[in-house]
């Protein structure tokens, strides 16, 4: 007989964290990923032998690089709690900064029209419209079956958002309050990819320098975007000054960045000037 906490310490001593060996292990039991202290209270109970065997197998993945959300299916992101698969780029926690200042950039704007652009599981645009129901928002994705992936959570979680398959503003009607993007922006060459084998290579890389896609979408937003609305966009842990160039060699003002949890400049934005009065 195999215990929660013993099947807990042999994961833990092939190679996982803890704290991975419990999200796995409350997946399997069919329990919720916030019941941690249910384990504590039940360490001693057997494990089914149905149960251990699907333990063992997530921590085989697990131990092979998969992300942990791959294996059970879900991540929680901006209080949300998303369905993901490998179609889609895991949503990170450093991503909900850019939400936060979306928000922030949308206060004053009650019923404002707003785009993300690459929506991959919906994470941006998902979290927009829960916090703010009010807002029409549009997503797009090149890729088709990440925007299944989008659709499908946003019919679970009820909230109202158009899709449309495009690349960047491509295909794109109309004009925003605010444009949105957490694009590819890793080198083509760049080490760290050899930590991201399981997720879709083509959400991750944008050319030799990783700027590739936020060039276009710099260059392509101020045709769509009303007069004083923002452009909104995540980037490498090195790229802010690079991208507040590009923001400000297409004209827009009001340029800036933020810093994320690790207290690295990850989001920049710009804001399109508005008409000179005569």
């Amino acid at each position: 007989m195999t215990t929660l906490e013993q099947a807990l310490q042999k994961a833990q001593a092939a190679g996982l964290e803890r704290l991975d060996a419990q999200m796995l292990l409350l997946h399997v039991l069919g329990r919720s990923t916030h019941d941690r202290a249910w384990l504590l209270a039940h360490d001693t109970d057997a494990l089914a032998a149905p149960v251990q065997a699907a333990f063992e197998a997530g921590v085989r993945r697990r131990r092979g690089g998969e992300p942990l959300a791959y294996i059970t299916g879900h991540k929680e992101f901006f209080g949300l709690d998303l369905q993901v698969d490998a179609r889609v780029l895991v949503p990170r926690p450093d991503t909900e900064a850019l939400v936060d200042w979306a928000l922030s950039l949308l206060a004053d704007t009650p019923t404002a029209t707003v785009l993300d652009l690459g929506t991959g599981s919906g994470a941006i645009a998902l979290a927009l419209k829960a916090s703010r129901p009010e807002l029409s928002v549009r997503a797009t994705d090149f890729s088709a079956e990440a925007l299944a992936v989008a659709r499908s959570n946003a019919a679970r979680l009820h909230l109202d958002i158009t899709f449309q398959q495009g690349s960047w503003l491509e295909n794109v009607d109309g004009h925003y309050q605010l444009i949105v993007s957490n694009p590819p922006y890793i080198a083509a060459q760049d080490r760290h990819l050899a930590d991201l084998l399981h997720e879709p290579v083509q959400a991750l890389t944008a050319g030799d320098d990783g700027l590739d896609d936020l060039r276009r979408i710099i260059a392509q937003a101020p045709a769509h975007l009303h007069a004083g609305g923002w452009l909104l966009l995540e980037h490498g842990y090195d790229q802010a000054d690079a991208v507040r160039r590009l923001l400000l060699e297409s004209g827009f003002q009001t340029v800036g960045s933020r810093r994320d949890l690790g207290d690295i400049e990850r989001c920049s934005s710009g804001q399109l000037p508005w008409p000179a009065l005569s």
